[in-house]
Formats: C-alpha cells, structure tokens, sequence
C-alpha cells in the first residue's frame, strides 16, 4: 500500500453519524423462544427510515482511518437524533465492511462484510474496535459490487440509502468495474460517496471524485492527521453521571442477554478511553435516543414490540431479580423501569440540546479566528453531506 505524502485517512465513523435500526440480523432463538424473542422493531406503513453502508479501507496505512471511526461513531450517529420525515423520526440500518487488507480472501477480492444492515450499535463499535490493519490490495468497484447486491436495501425511493467508501489508492483499481458497480448502486436507489484519504488532487486523479459523481454522490477529501476537535461545555460531565443511571433499566433477558450487557458496558468503556475526542458524550446522546433499540436482549425494548409476550419466556431466562415475580409484577416492573429510562433519557436530551448550542457559538469563534481555512475532519464532512442529501428526500432537520 502506497502512501501518499499528504495522507489523510477519514474517520469512517463519521459514517456512522447517521444510524440507528435494523432488521436485517435477526436473532436465532430456539423454537421455544421463537415467539418471545424481538428480533427487531415492526415497521409501520411509511415508517421513516435511514440506511448506510461504509466500506472501509483497512489496509497498512489506514490506521488513523480506523482511529477516526472509533472515536466519531457516536457523533455521527446523533446526525438523525433531531431529524423527521412526515413527521416521523428515521431509524437507520447501518452496515459495515473492510476492504484491502491482506488477511482477508484473495478469492473474496479481498473484501470482508463485517456487519450487515443493522440497528445494533454495540455491535457495529465492537466490530470497530476489533479491527486490525495491513497490506492489500483495495478494489474500490469489487466492494461497492458487494455493498450493492448483498445487502437488503429498501426499495423505496422515499428511503435515504448511501454507500460511504474510503480509501487512498486508485479508484479504478480491480476486476470488477467501478462505472458498472456505481449503475448498479444508482438502480436501487443507492447513492455512493467518495472519501478520499488523501490531497484533493490525488483524489480527482484517482478517480474518486468522478466514481462520486457517476453515482450522484459526494467527493470528501479529509486529514486524519488533525486531530477531532471536542468542545467541552458545562453539560459534558452531567451526561456521562447519567449514563450509569440510564444502565441500571436495561433488563437482559434471554440466551444472548448476558453477553449483550457486557457488551453494552465493554463499548461505554471503549467510548471512555477516547473521551478526549467526546466519544464518551456523544455515546451517552445516542443511548438517550429512540436510535438506541435492544429489543433482542432488553426487555423494556422487547416489550413495545406487538407480538411480545412475557409468559412466553422461561423463568431461567428471565434477569435474576425477576425470576421468583408473577407475570403481572414482571409487567410492572419493566413498566416502572420503562418510565425511569424515558426520564433519563429526557434529561439527556435536553442537556444535549443546551450543550448542541453551546458547541455551535465556540465553532462560530474558531471559525472565525481560523477564517474557515481549516480541513475538515471526517465527522464534520460526513456530517454535512448527510444532511444535504437526505433533505432532497424529504428528510427535516432542525437548523
């Protein structure tokens, strides 16, 4: 892998700024279970819906990409918290893939689908953090290929779909053709966004910016090199307190309950160790948000679902301290931690609103004293496109 002197390598979390749900992955419960376990939430007729697929460079010298990702994932994530289509919030489905890395299937082009469209947040920063990088070869065409007939894209065209790729080599590389990879994409109403990890020239000469454009969609160029600037407000710290609050209501139920729990503590403590780059609030906002689902493993989450039923589960699968209740004191007590979580989640939001406006006048000043010369990093590029983009799709959001 070939590094350019300028090299920018995008943080692909940004990407990610823009999910929520899903129900591609379903869990697989015994035939006992079958009728007692949430897979994912119903979708009601015209339910608004949000669906990205990142593929990301994870070859050698694409560490700070991976960096950018894990400490924007949340940030990113937040784009749709204050979003609406016909008055409805979006869900988003994300998915994930690595491409170029040497470790992977030769056969497979070396291409990888790490995660497919899902709600599972956890799931998706606990794949992040796992990833490693090193040599290979990247074929940009061969994973949009991919992205584009693997995954269960929703054919309405009222849906806001978009494929993020980043990298640093030729666009044009591989066997598979980037032009028919891209018509592909544009047939099921899929738009591809460019994010070069390099000089804006290198990019165009590449083929990124033309491969964006054959696909009506963005060319990014960013410096992963500087570093993602936080703005610590007088919120900051109440939001992290709250987030152990907001834990004690989750309720694991089921086969895969434990290990989901872990996993939900284990990417808190991921998002901690990269609080200089306000992953750790930003997670927090995302919990306090309807994007954050459970369903396959909490039972408050489980429980808005219209086919739940709590009889259906055995008492050994139930969380230990309800183990030993009646079903009616086992629907009171996820009614009562139900009402303690939407309250915690109000008070995020509304401390994630004051410090949302506290963040834009500090941006304002560094703005200006920088005169806008700065690079974007990925979270603030990707963040924008977004927008631009689902707006043409009806998609409202708040100035």
């Amino acid at each position: 892998m070939k590094t350019p002197t300028h090299i920018t390598t995008l943080g692909l979390a940004a990407f990610l700024a823009i999910l929520p749900a899903s129900a591609q992955e379903k869990a697989t419960p015994t035939t006992k279970e079958s009728k007692s376990v949430a897979t994912a939430p119903a979708e009601k007729p015209g339910q608004a819906k949000v669906q990205i697929a990142i593929l990301l460079d994870t070859s050698s010298s694409m560490n700070g990409l991976i960096e950018q990702t894990k400490t924007q994932l949340w940030k990113i994530i937040n784009t749709f918290i204050d979003a609406k289509q016909n008055g409805q919030v979006p869900y988003v489905e994300v998915a994930l893939y690595e491409y170029g890395k040497s470790a992977l299937s030769k056969e497979e082009h070396w291409i990888k689908q790490i995660q497919p469209l899902t709600r599972d947040l956890d799931e998706i920063s606990k794949q992040l953090f796992a990833l490693k990088t090193n040599g290979g070869d990247e074929y940009c065409g061969a994973v949009i290929r991919r992205a584009v007939t693997d995954l269960k894209w929703d054919p309405s065209n009222k849906v806001y779909k978009a494929i993020f790729i980043a990298g640093n080599e030729p666009f044009t590389q591989g066997p598979i053709k980037v032009d028919g990879a891209v018509k592909d994409a544009i047939a099921k109403g899929v738009i591809v966004n460019t994010i070069h990890c390099g000089n804006e020239q290198a990019g165009i000469s590449g083929g990124w910016k033309n491969g964006a454009m054959l696909a009506d969609g963005k060319f990014l160029t960013i410096d992963h090199n500087r570093a993602v600037v936080h703005i610590e407000t007088p919120q900051d710290a109440e939001i992290v307190k709250l987030n152990a609050e907001l834990n004690k209501t989750y309720l694991a139920y089921g086969k895969m309950g434990a290990s989901k729990k872990h996993d939900q503590v284990a990417q808190d403590d991921n998002a901690k160790a990269k609080a200089a780059s306000g992953a750790s609030v930003q997670r927090v906002v995302s919990k306090g948000s309807a994007n954050y689902w459970n369903g396959n493993w909490d039972l408050v989450d489980a429980c808005k679902q219209k086919d739940f039923d709590i009889t259906k589960i055995e008492k050994k699968d139930l969380p230990k301290e309800m183990q030993n209740m009646t079903p009616e004191q086992c629907k009171a007590h996820i009614t009562k931690m139900a009402k303690e979580r939407a309250s915690i989640q109000k008070q995020i939001m509304e401390l994630n609103d004051k410090r949302t406006a506290y963040v834009a006048a500090k941006r304002k000043e560094l703005a200006e004293k920088e005169g806008n010369k700065a690079e974007k990093t990925l979270d603030e590029a990707v963040a924008a496109t977004v927008r631009a983009q689902a707006e043409k799709k009806g998609y409202a959001f708040k100035k």
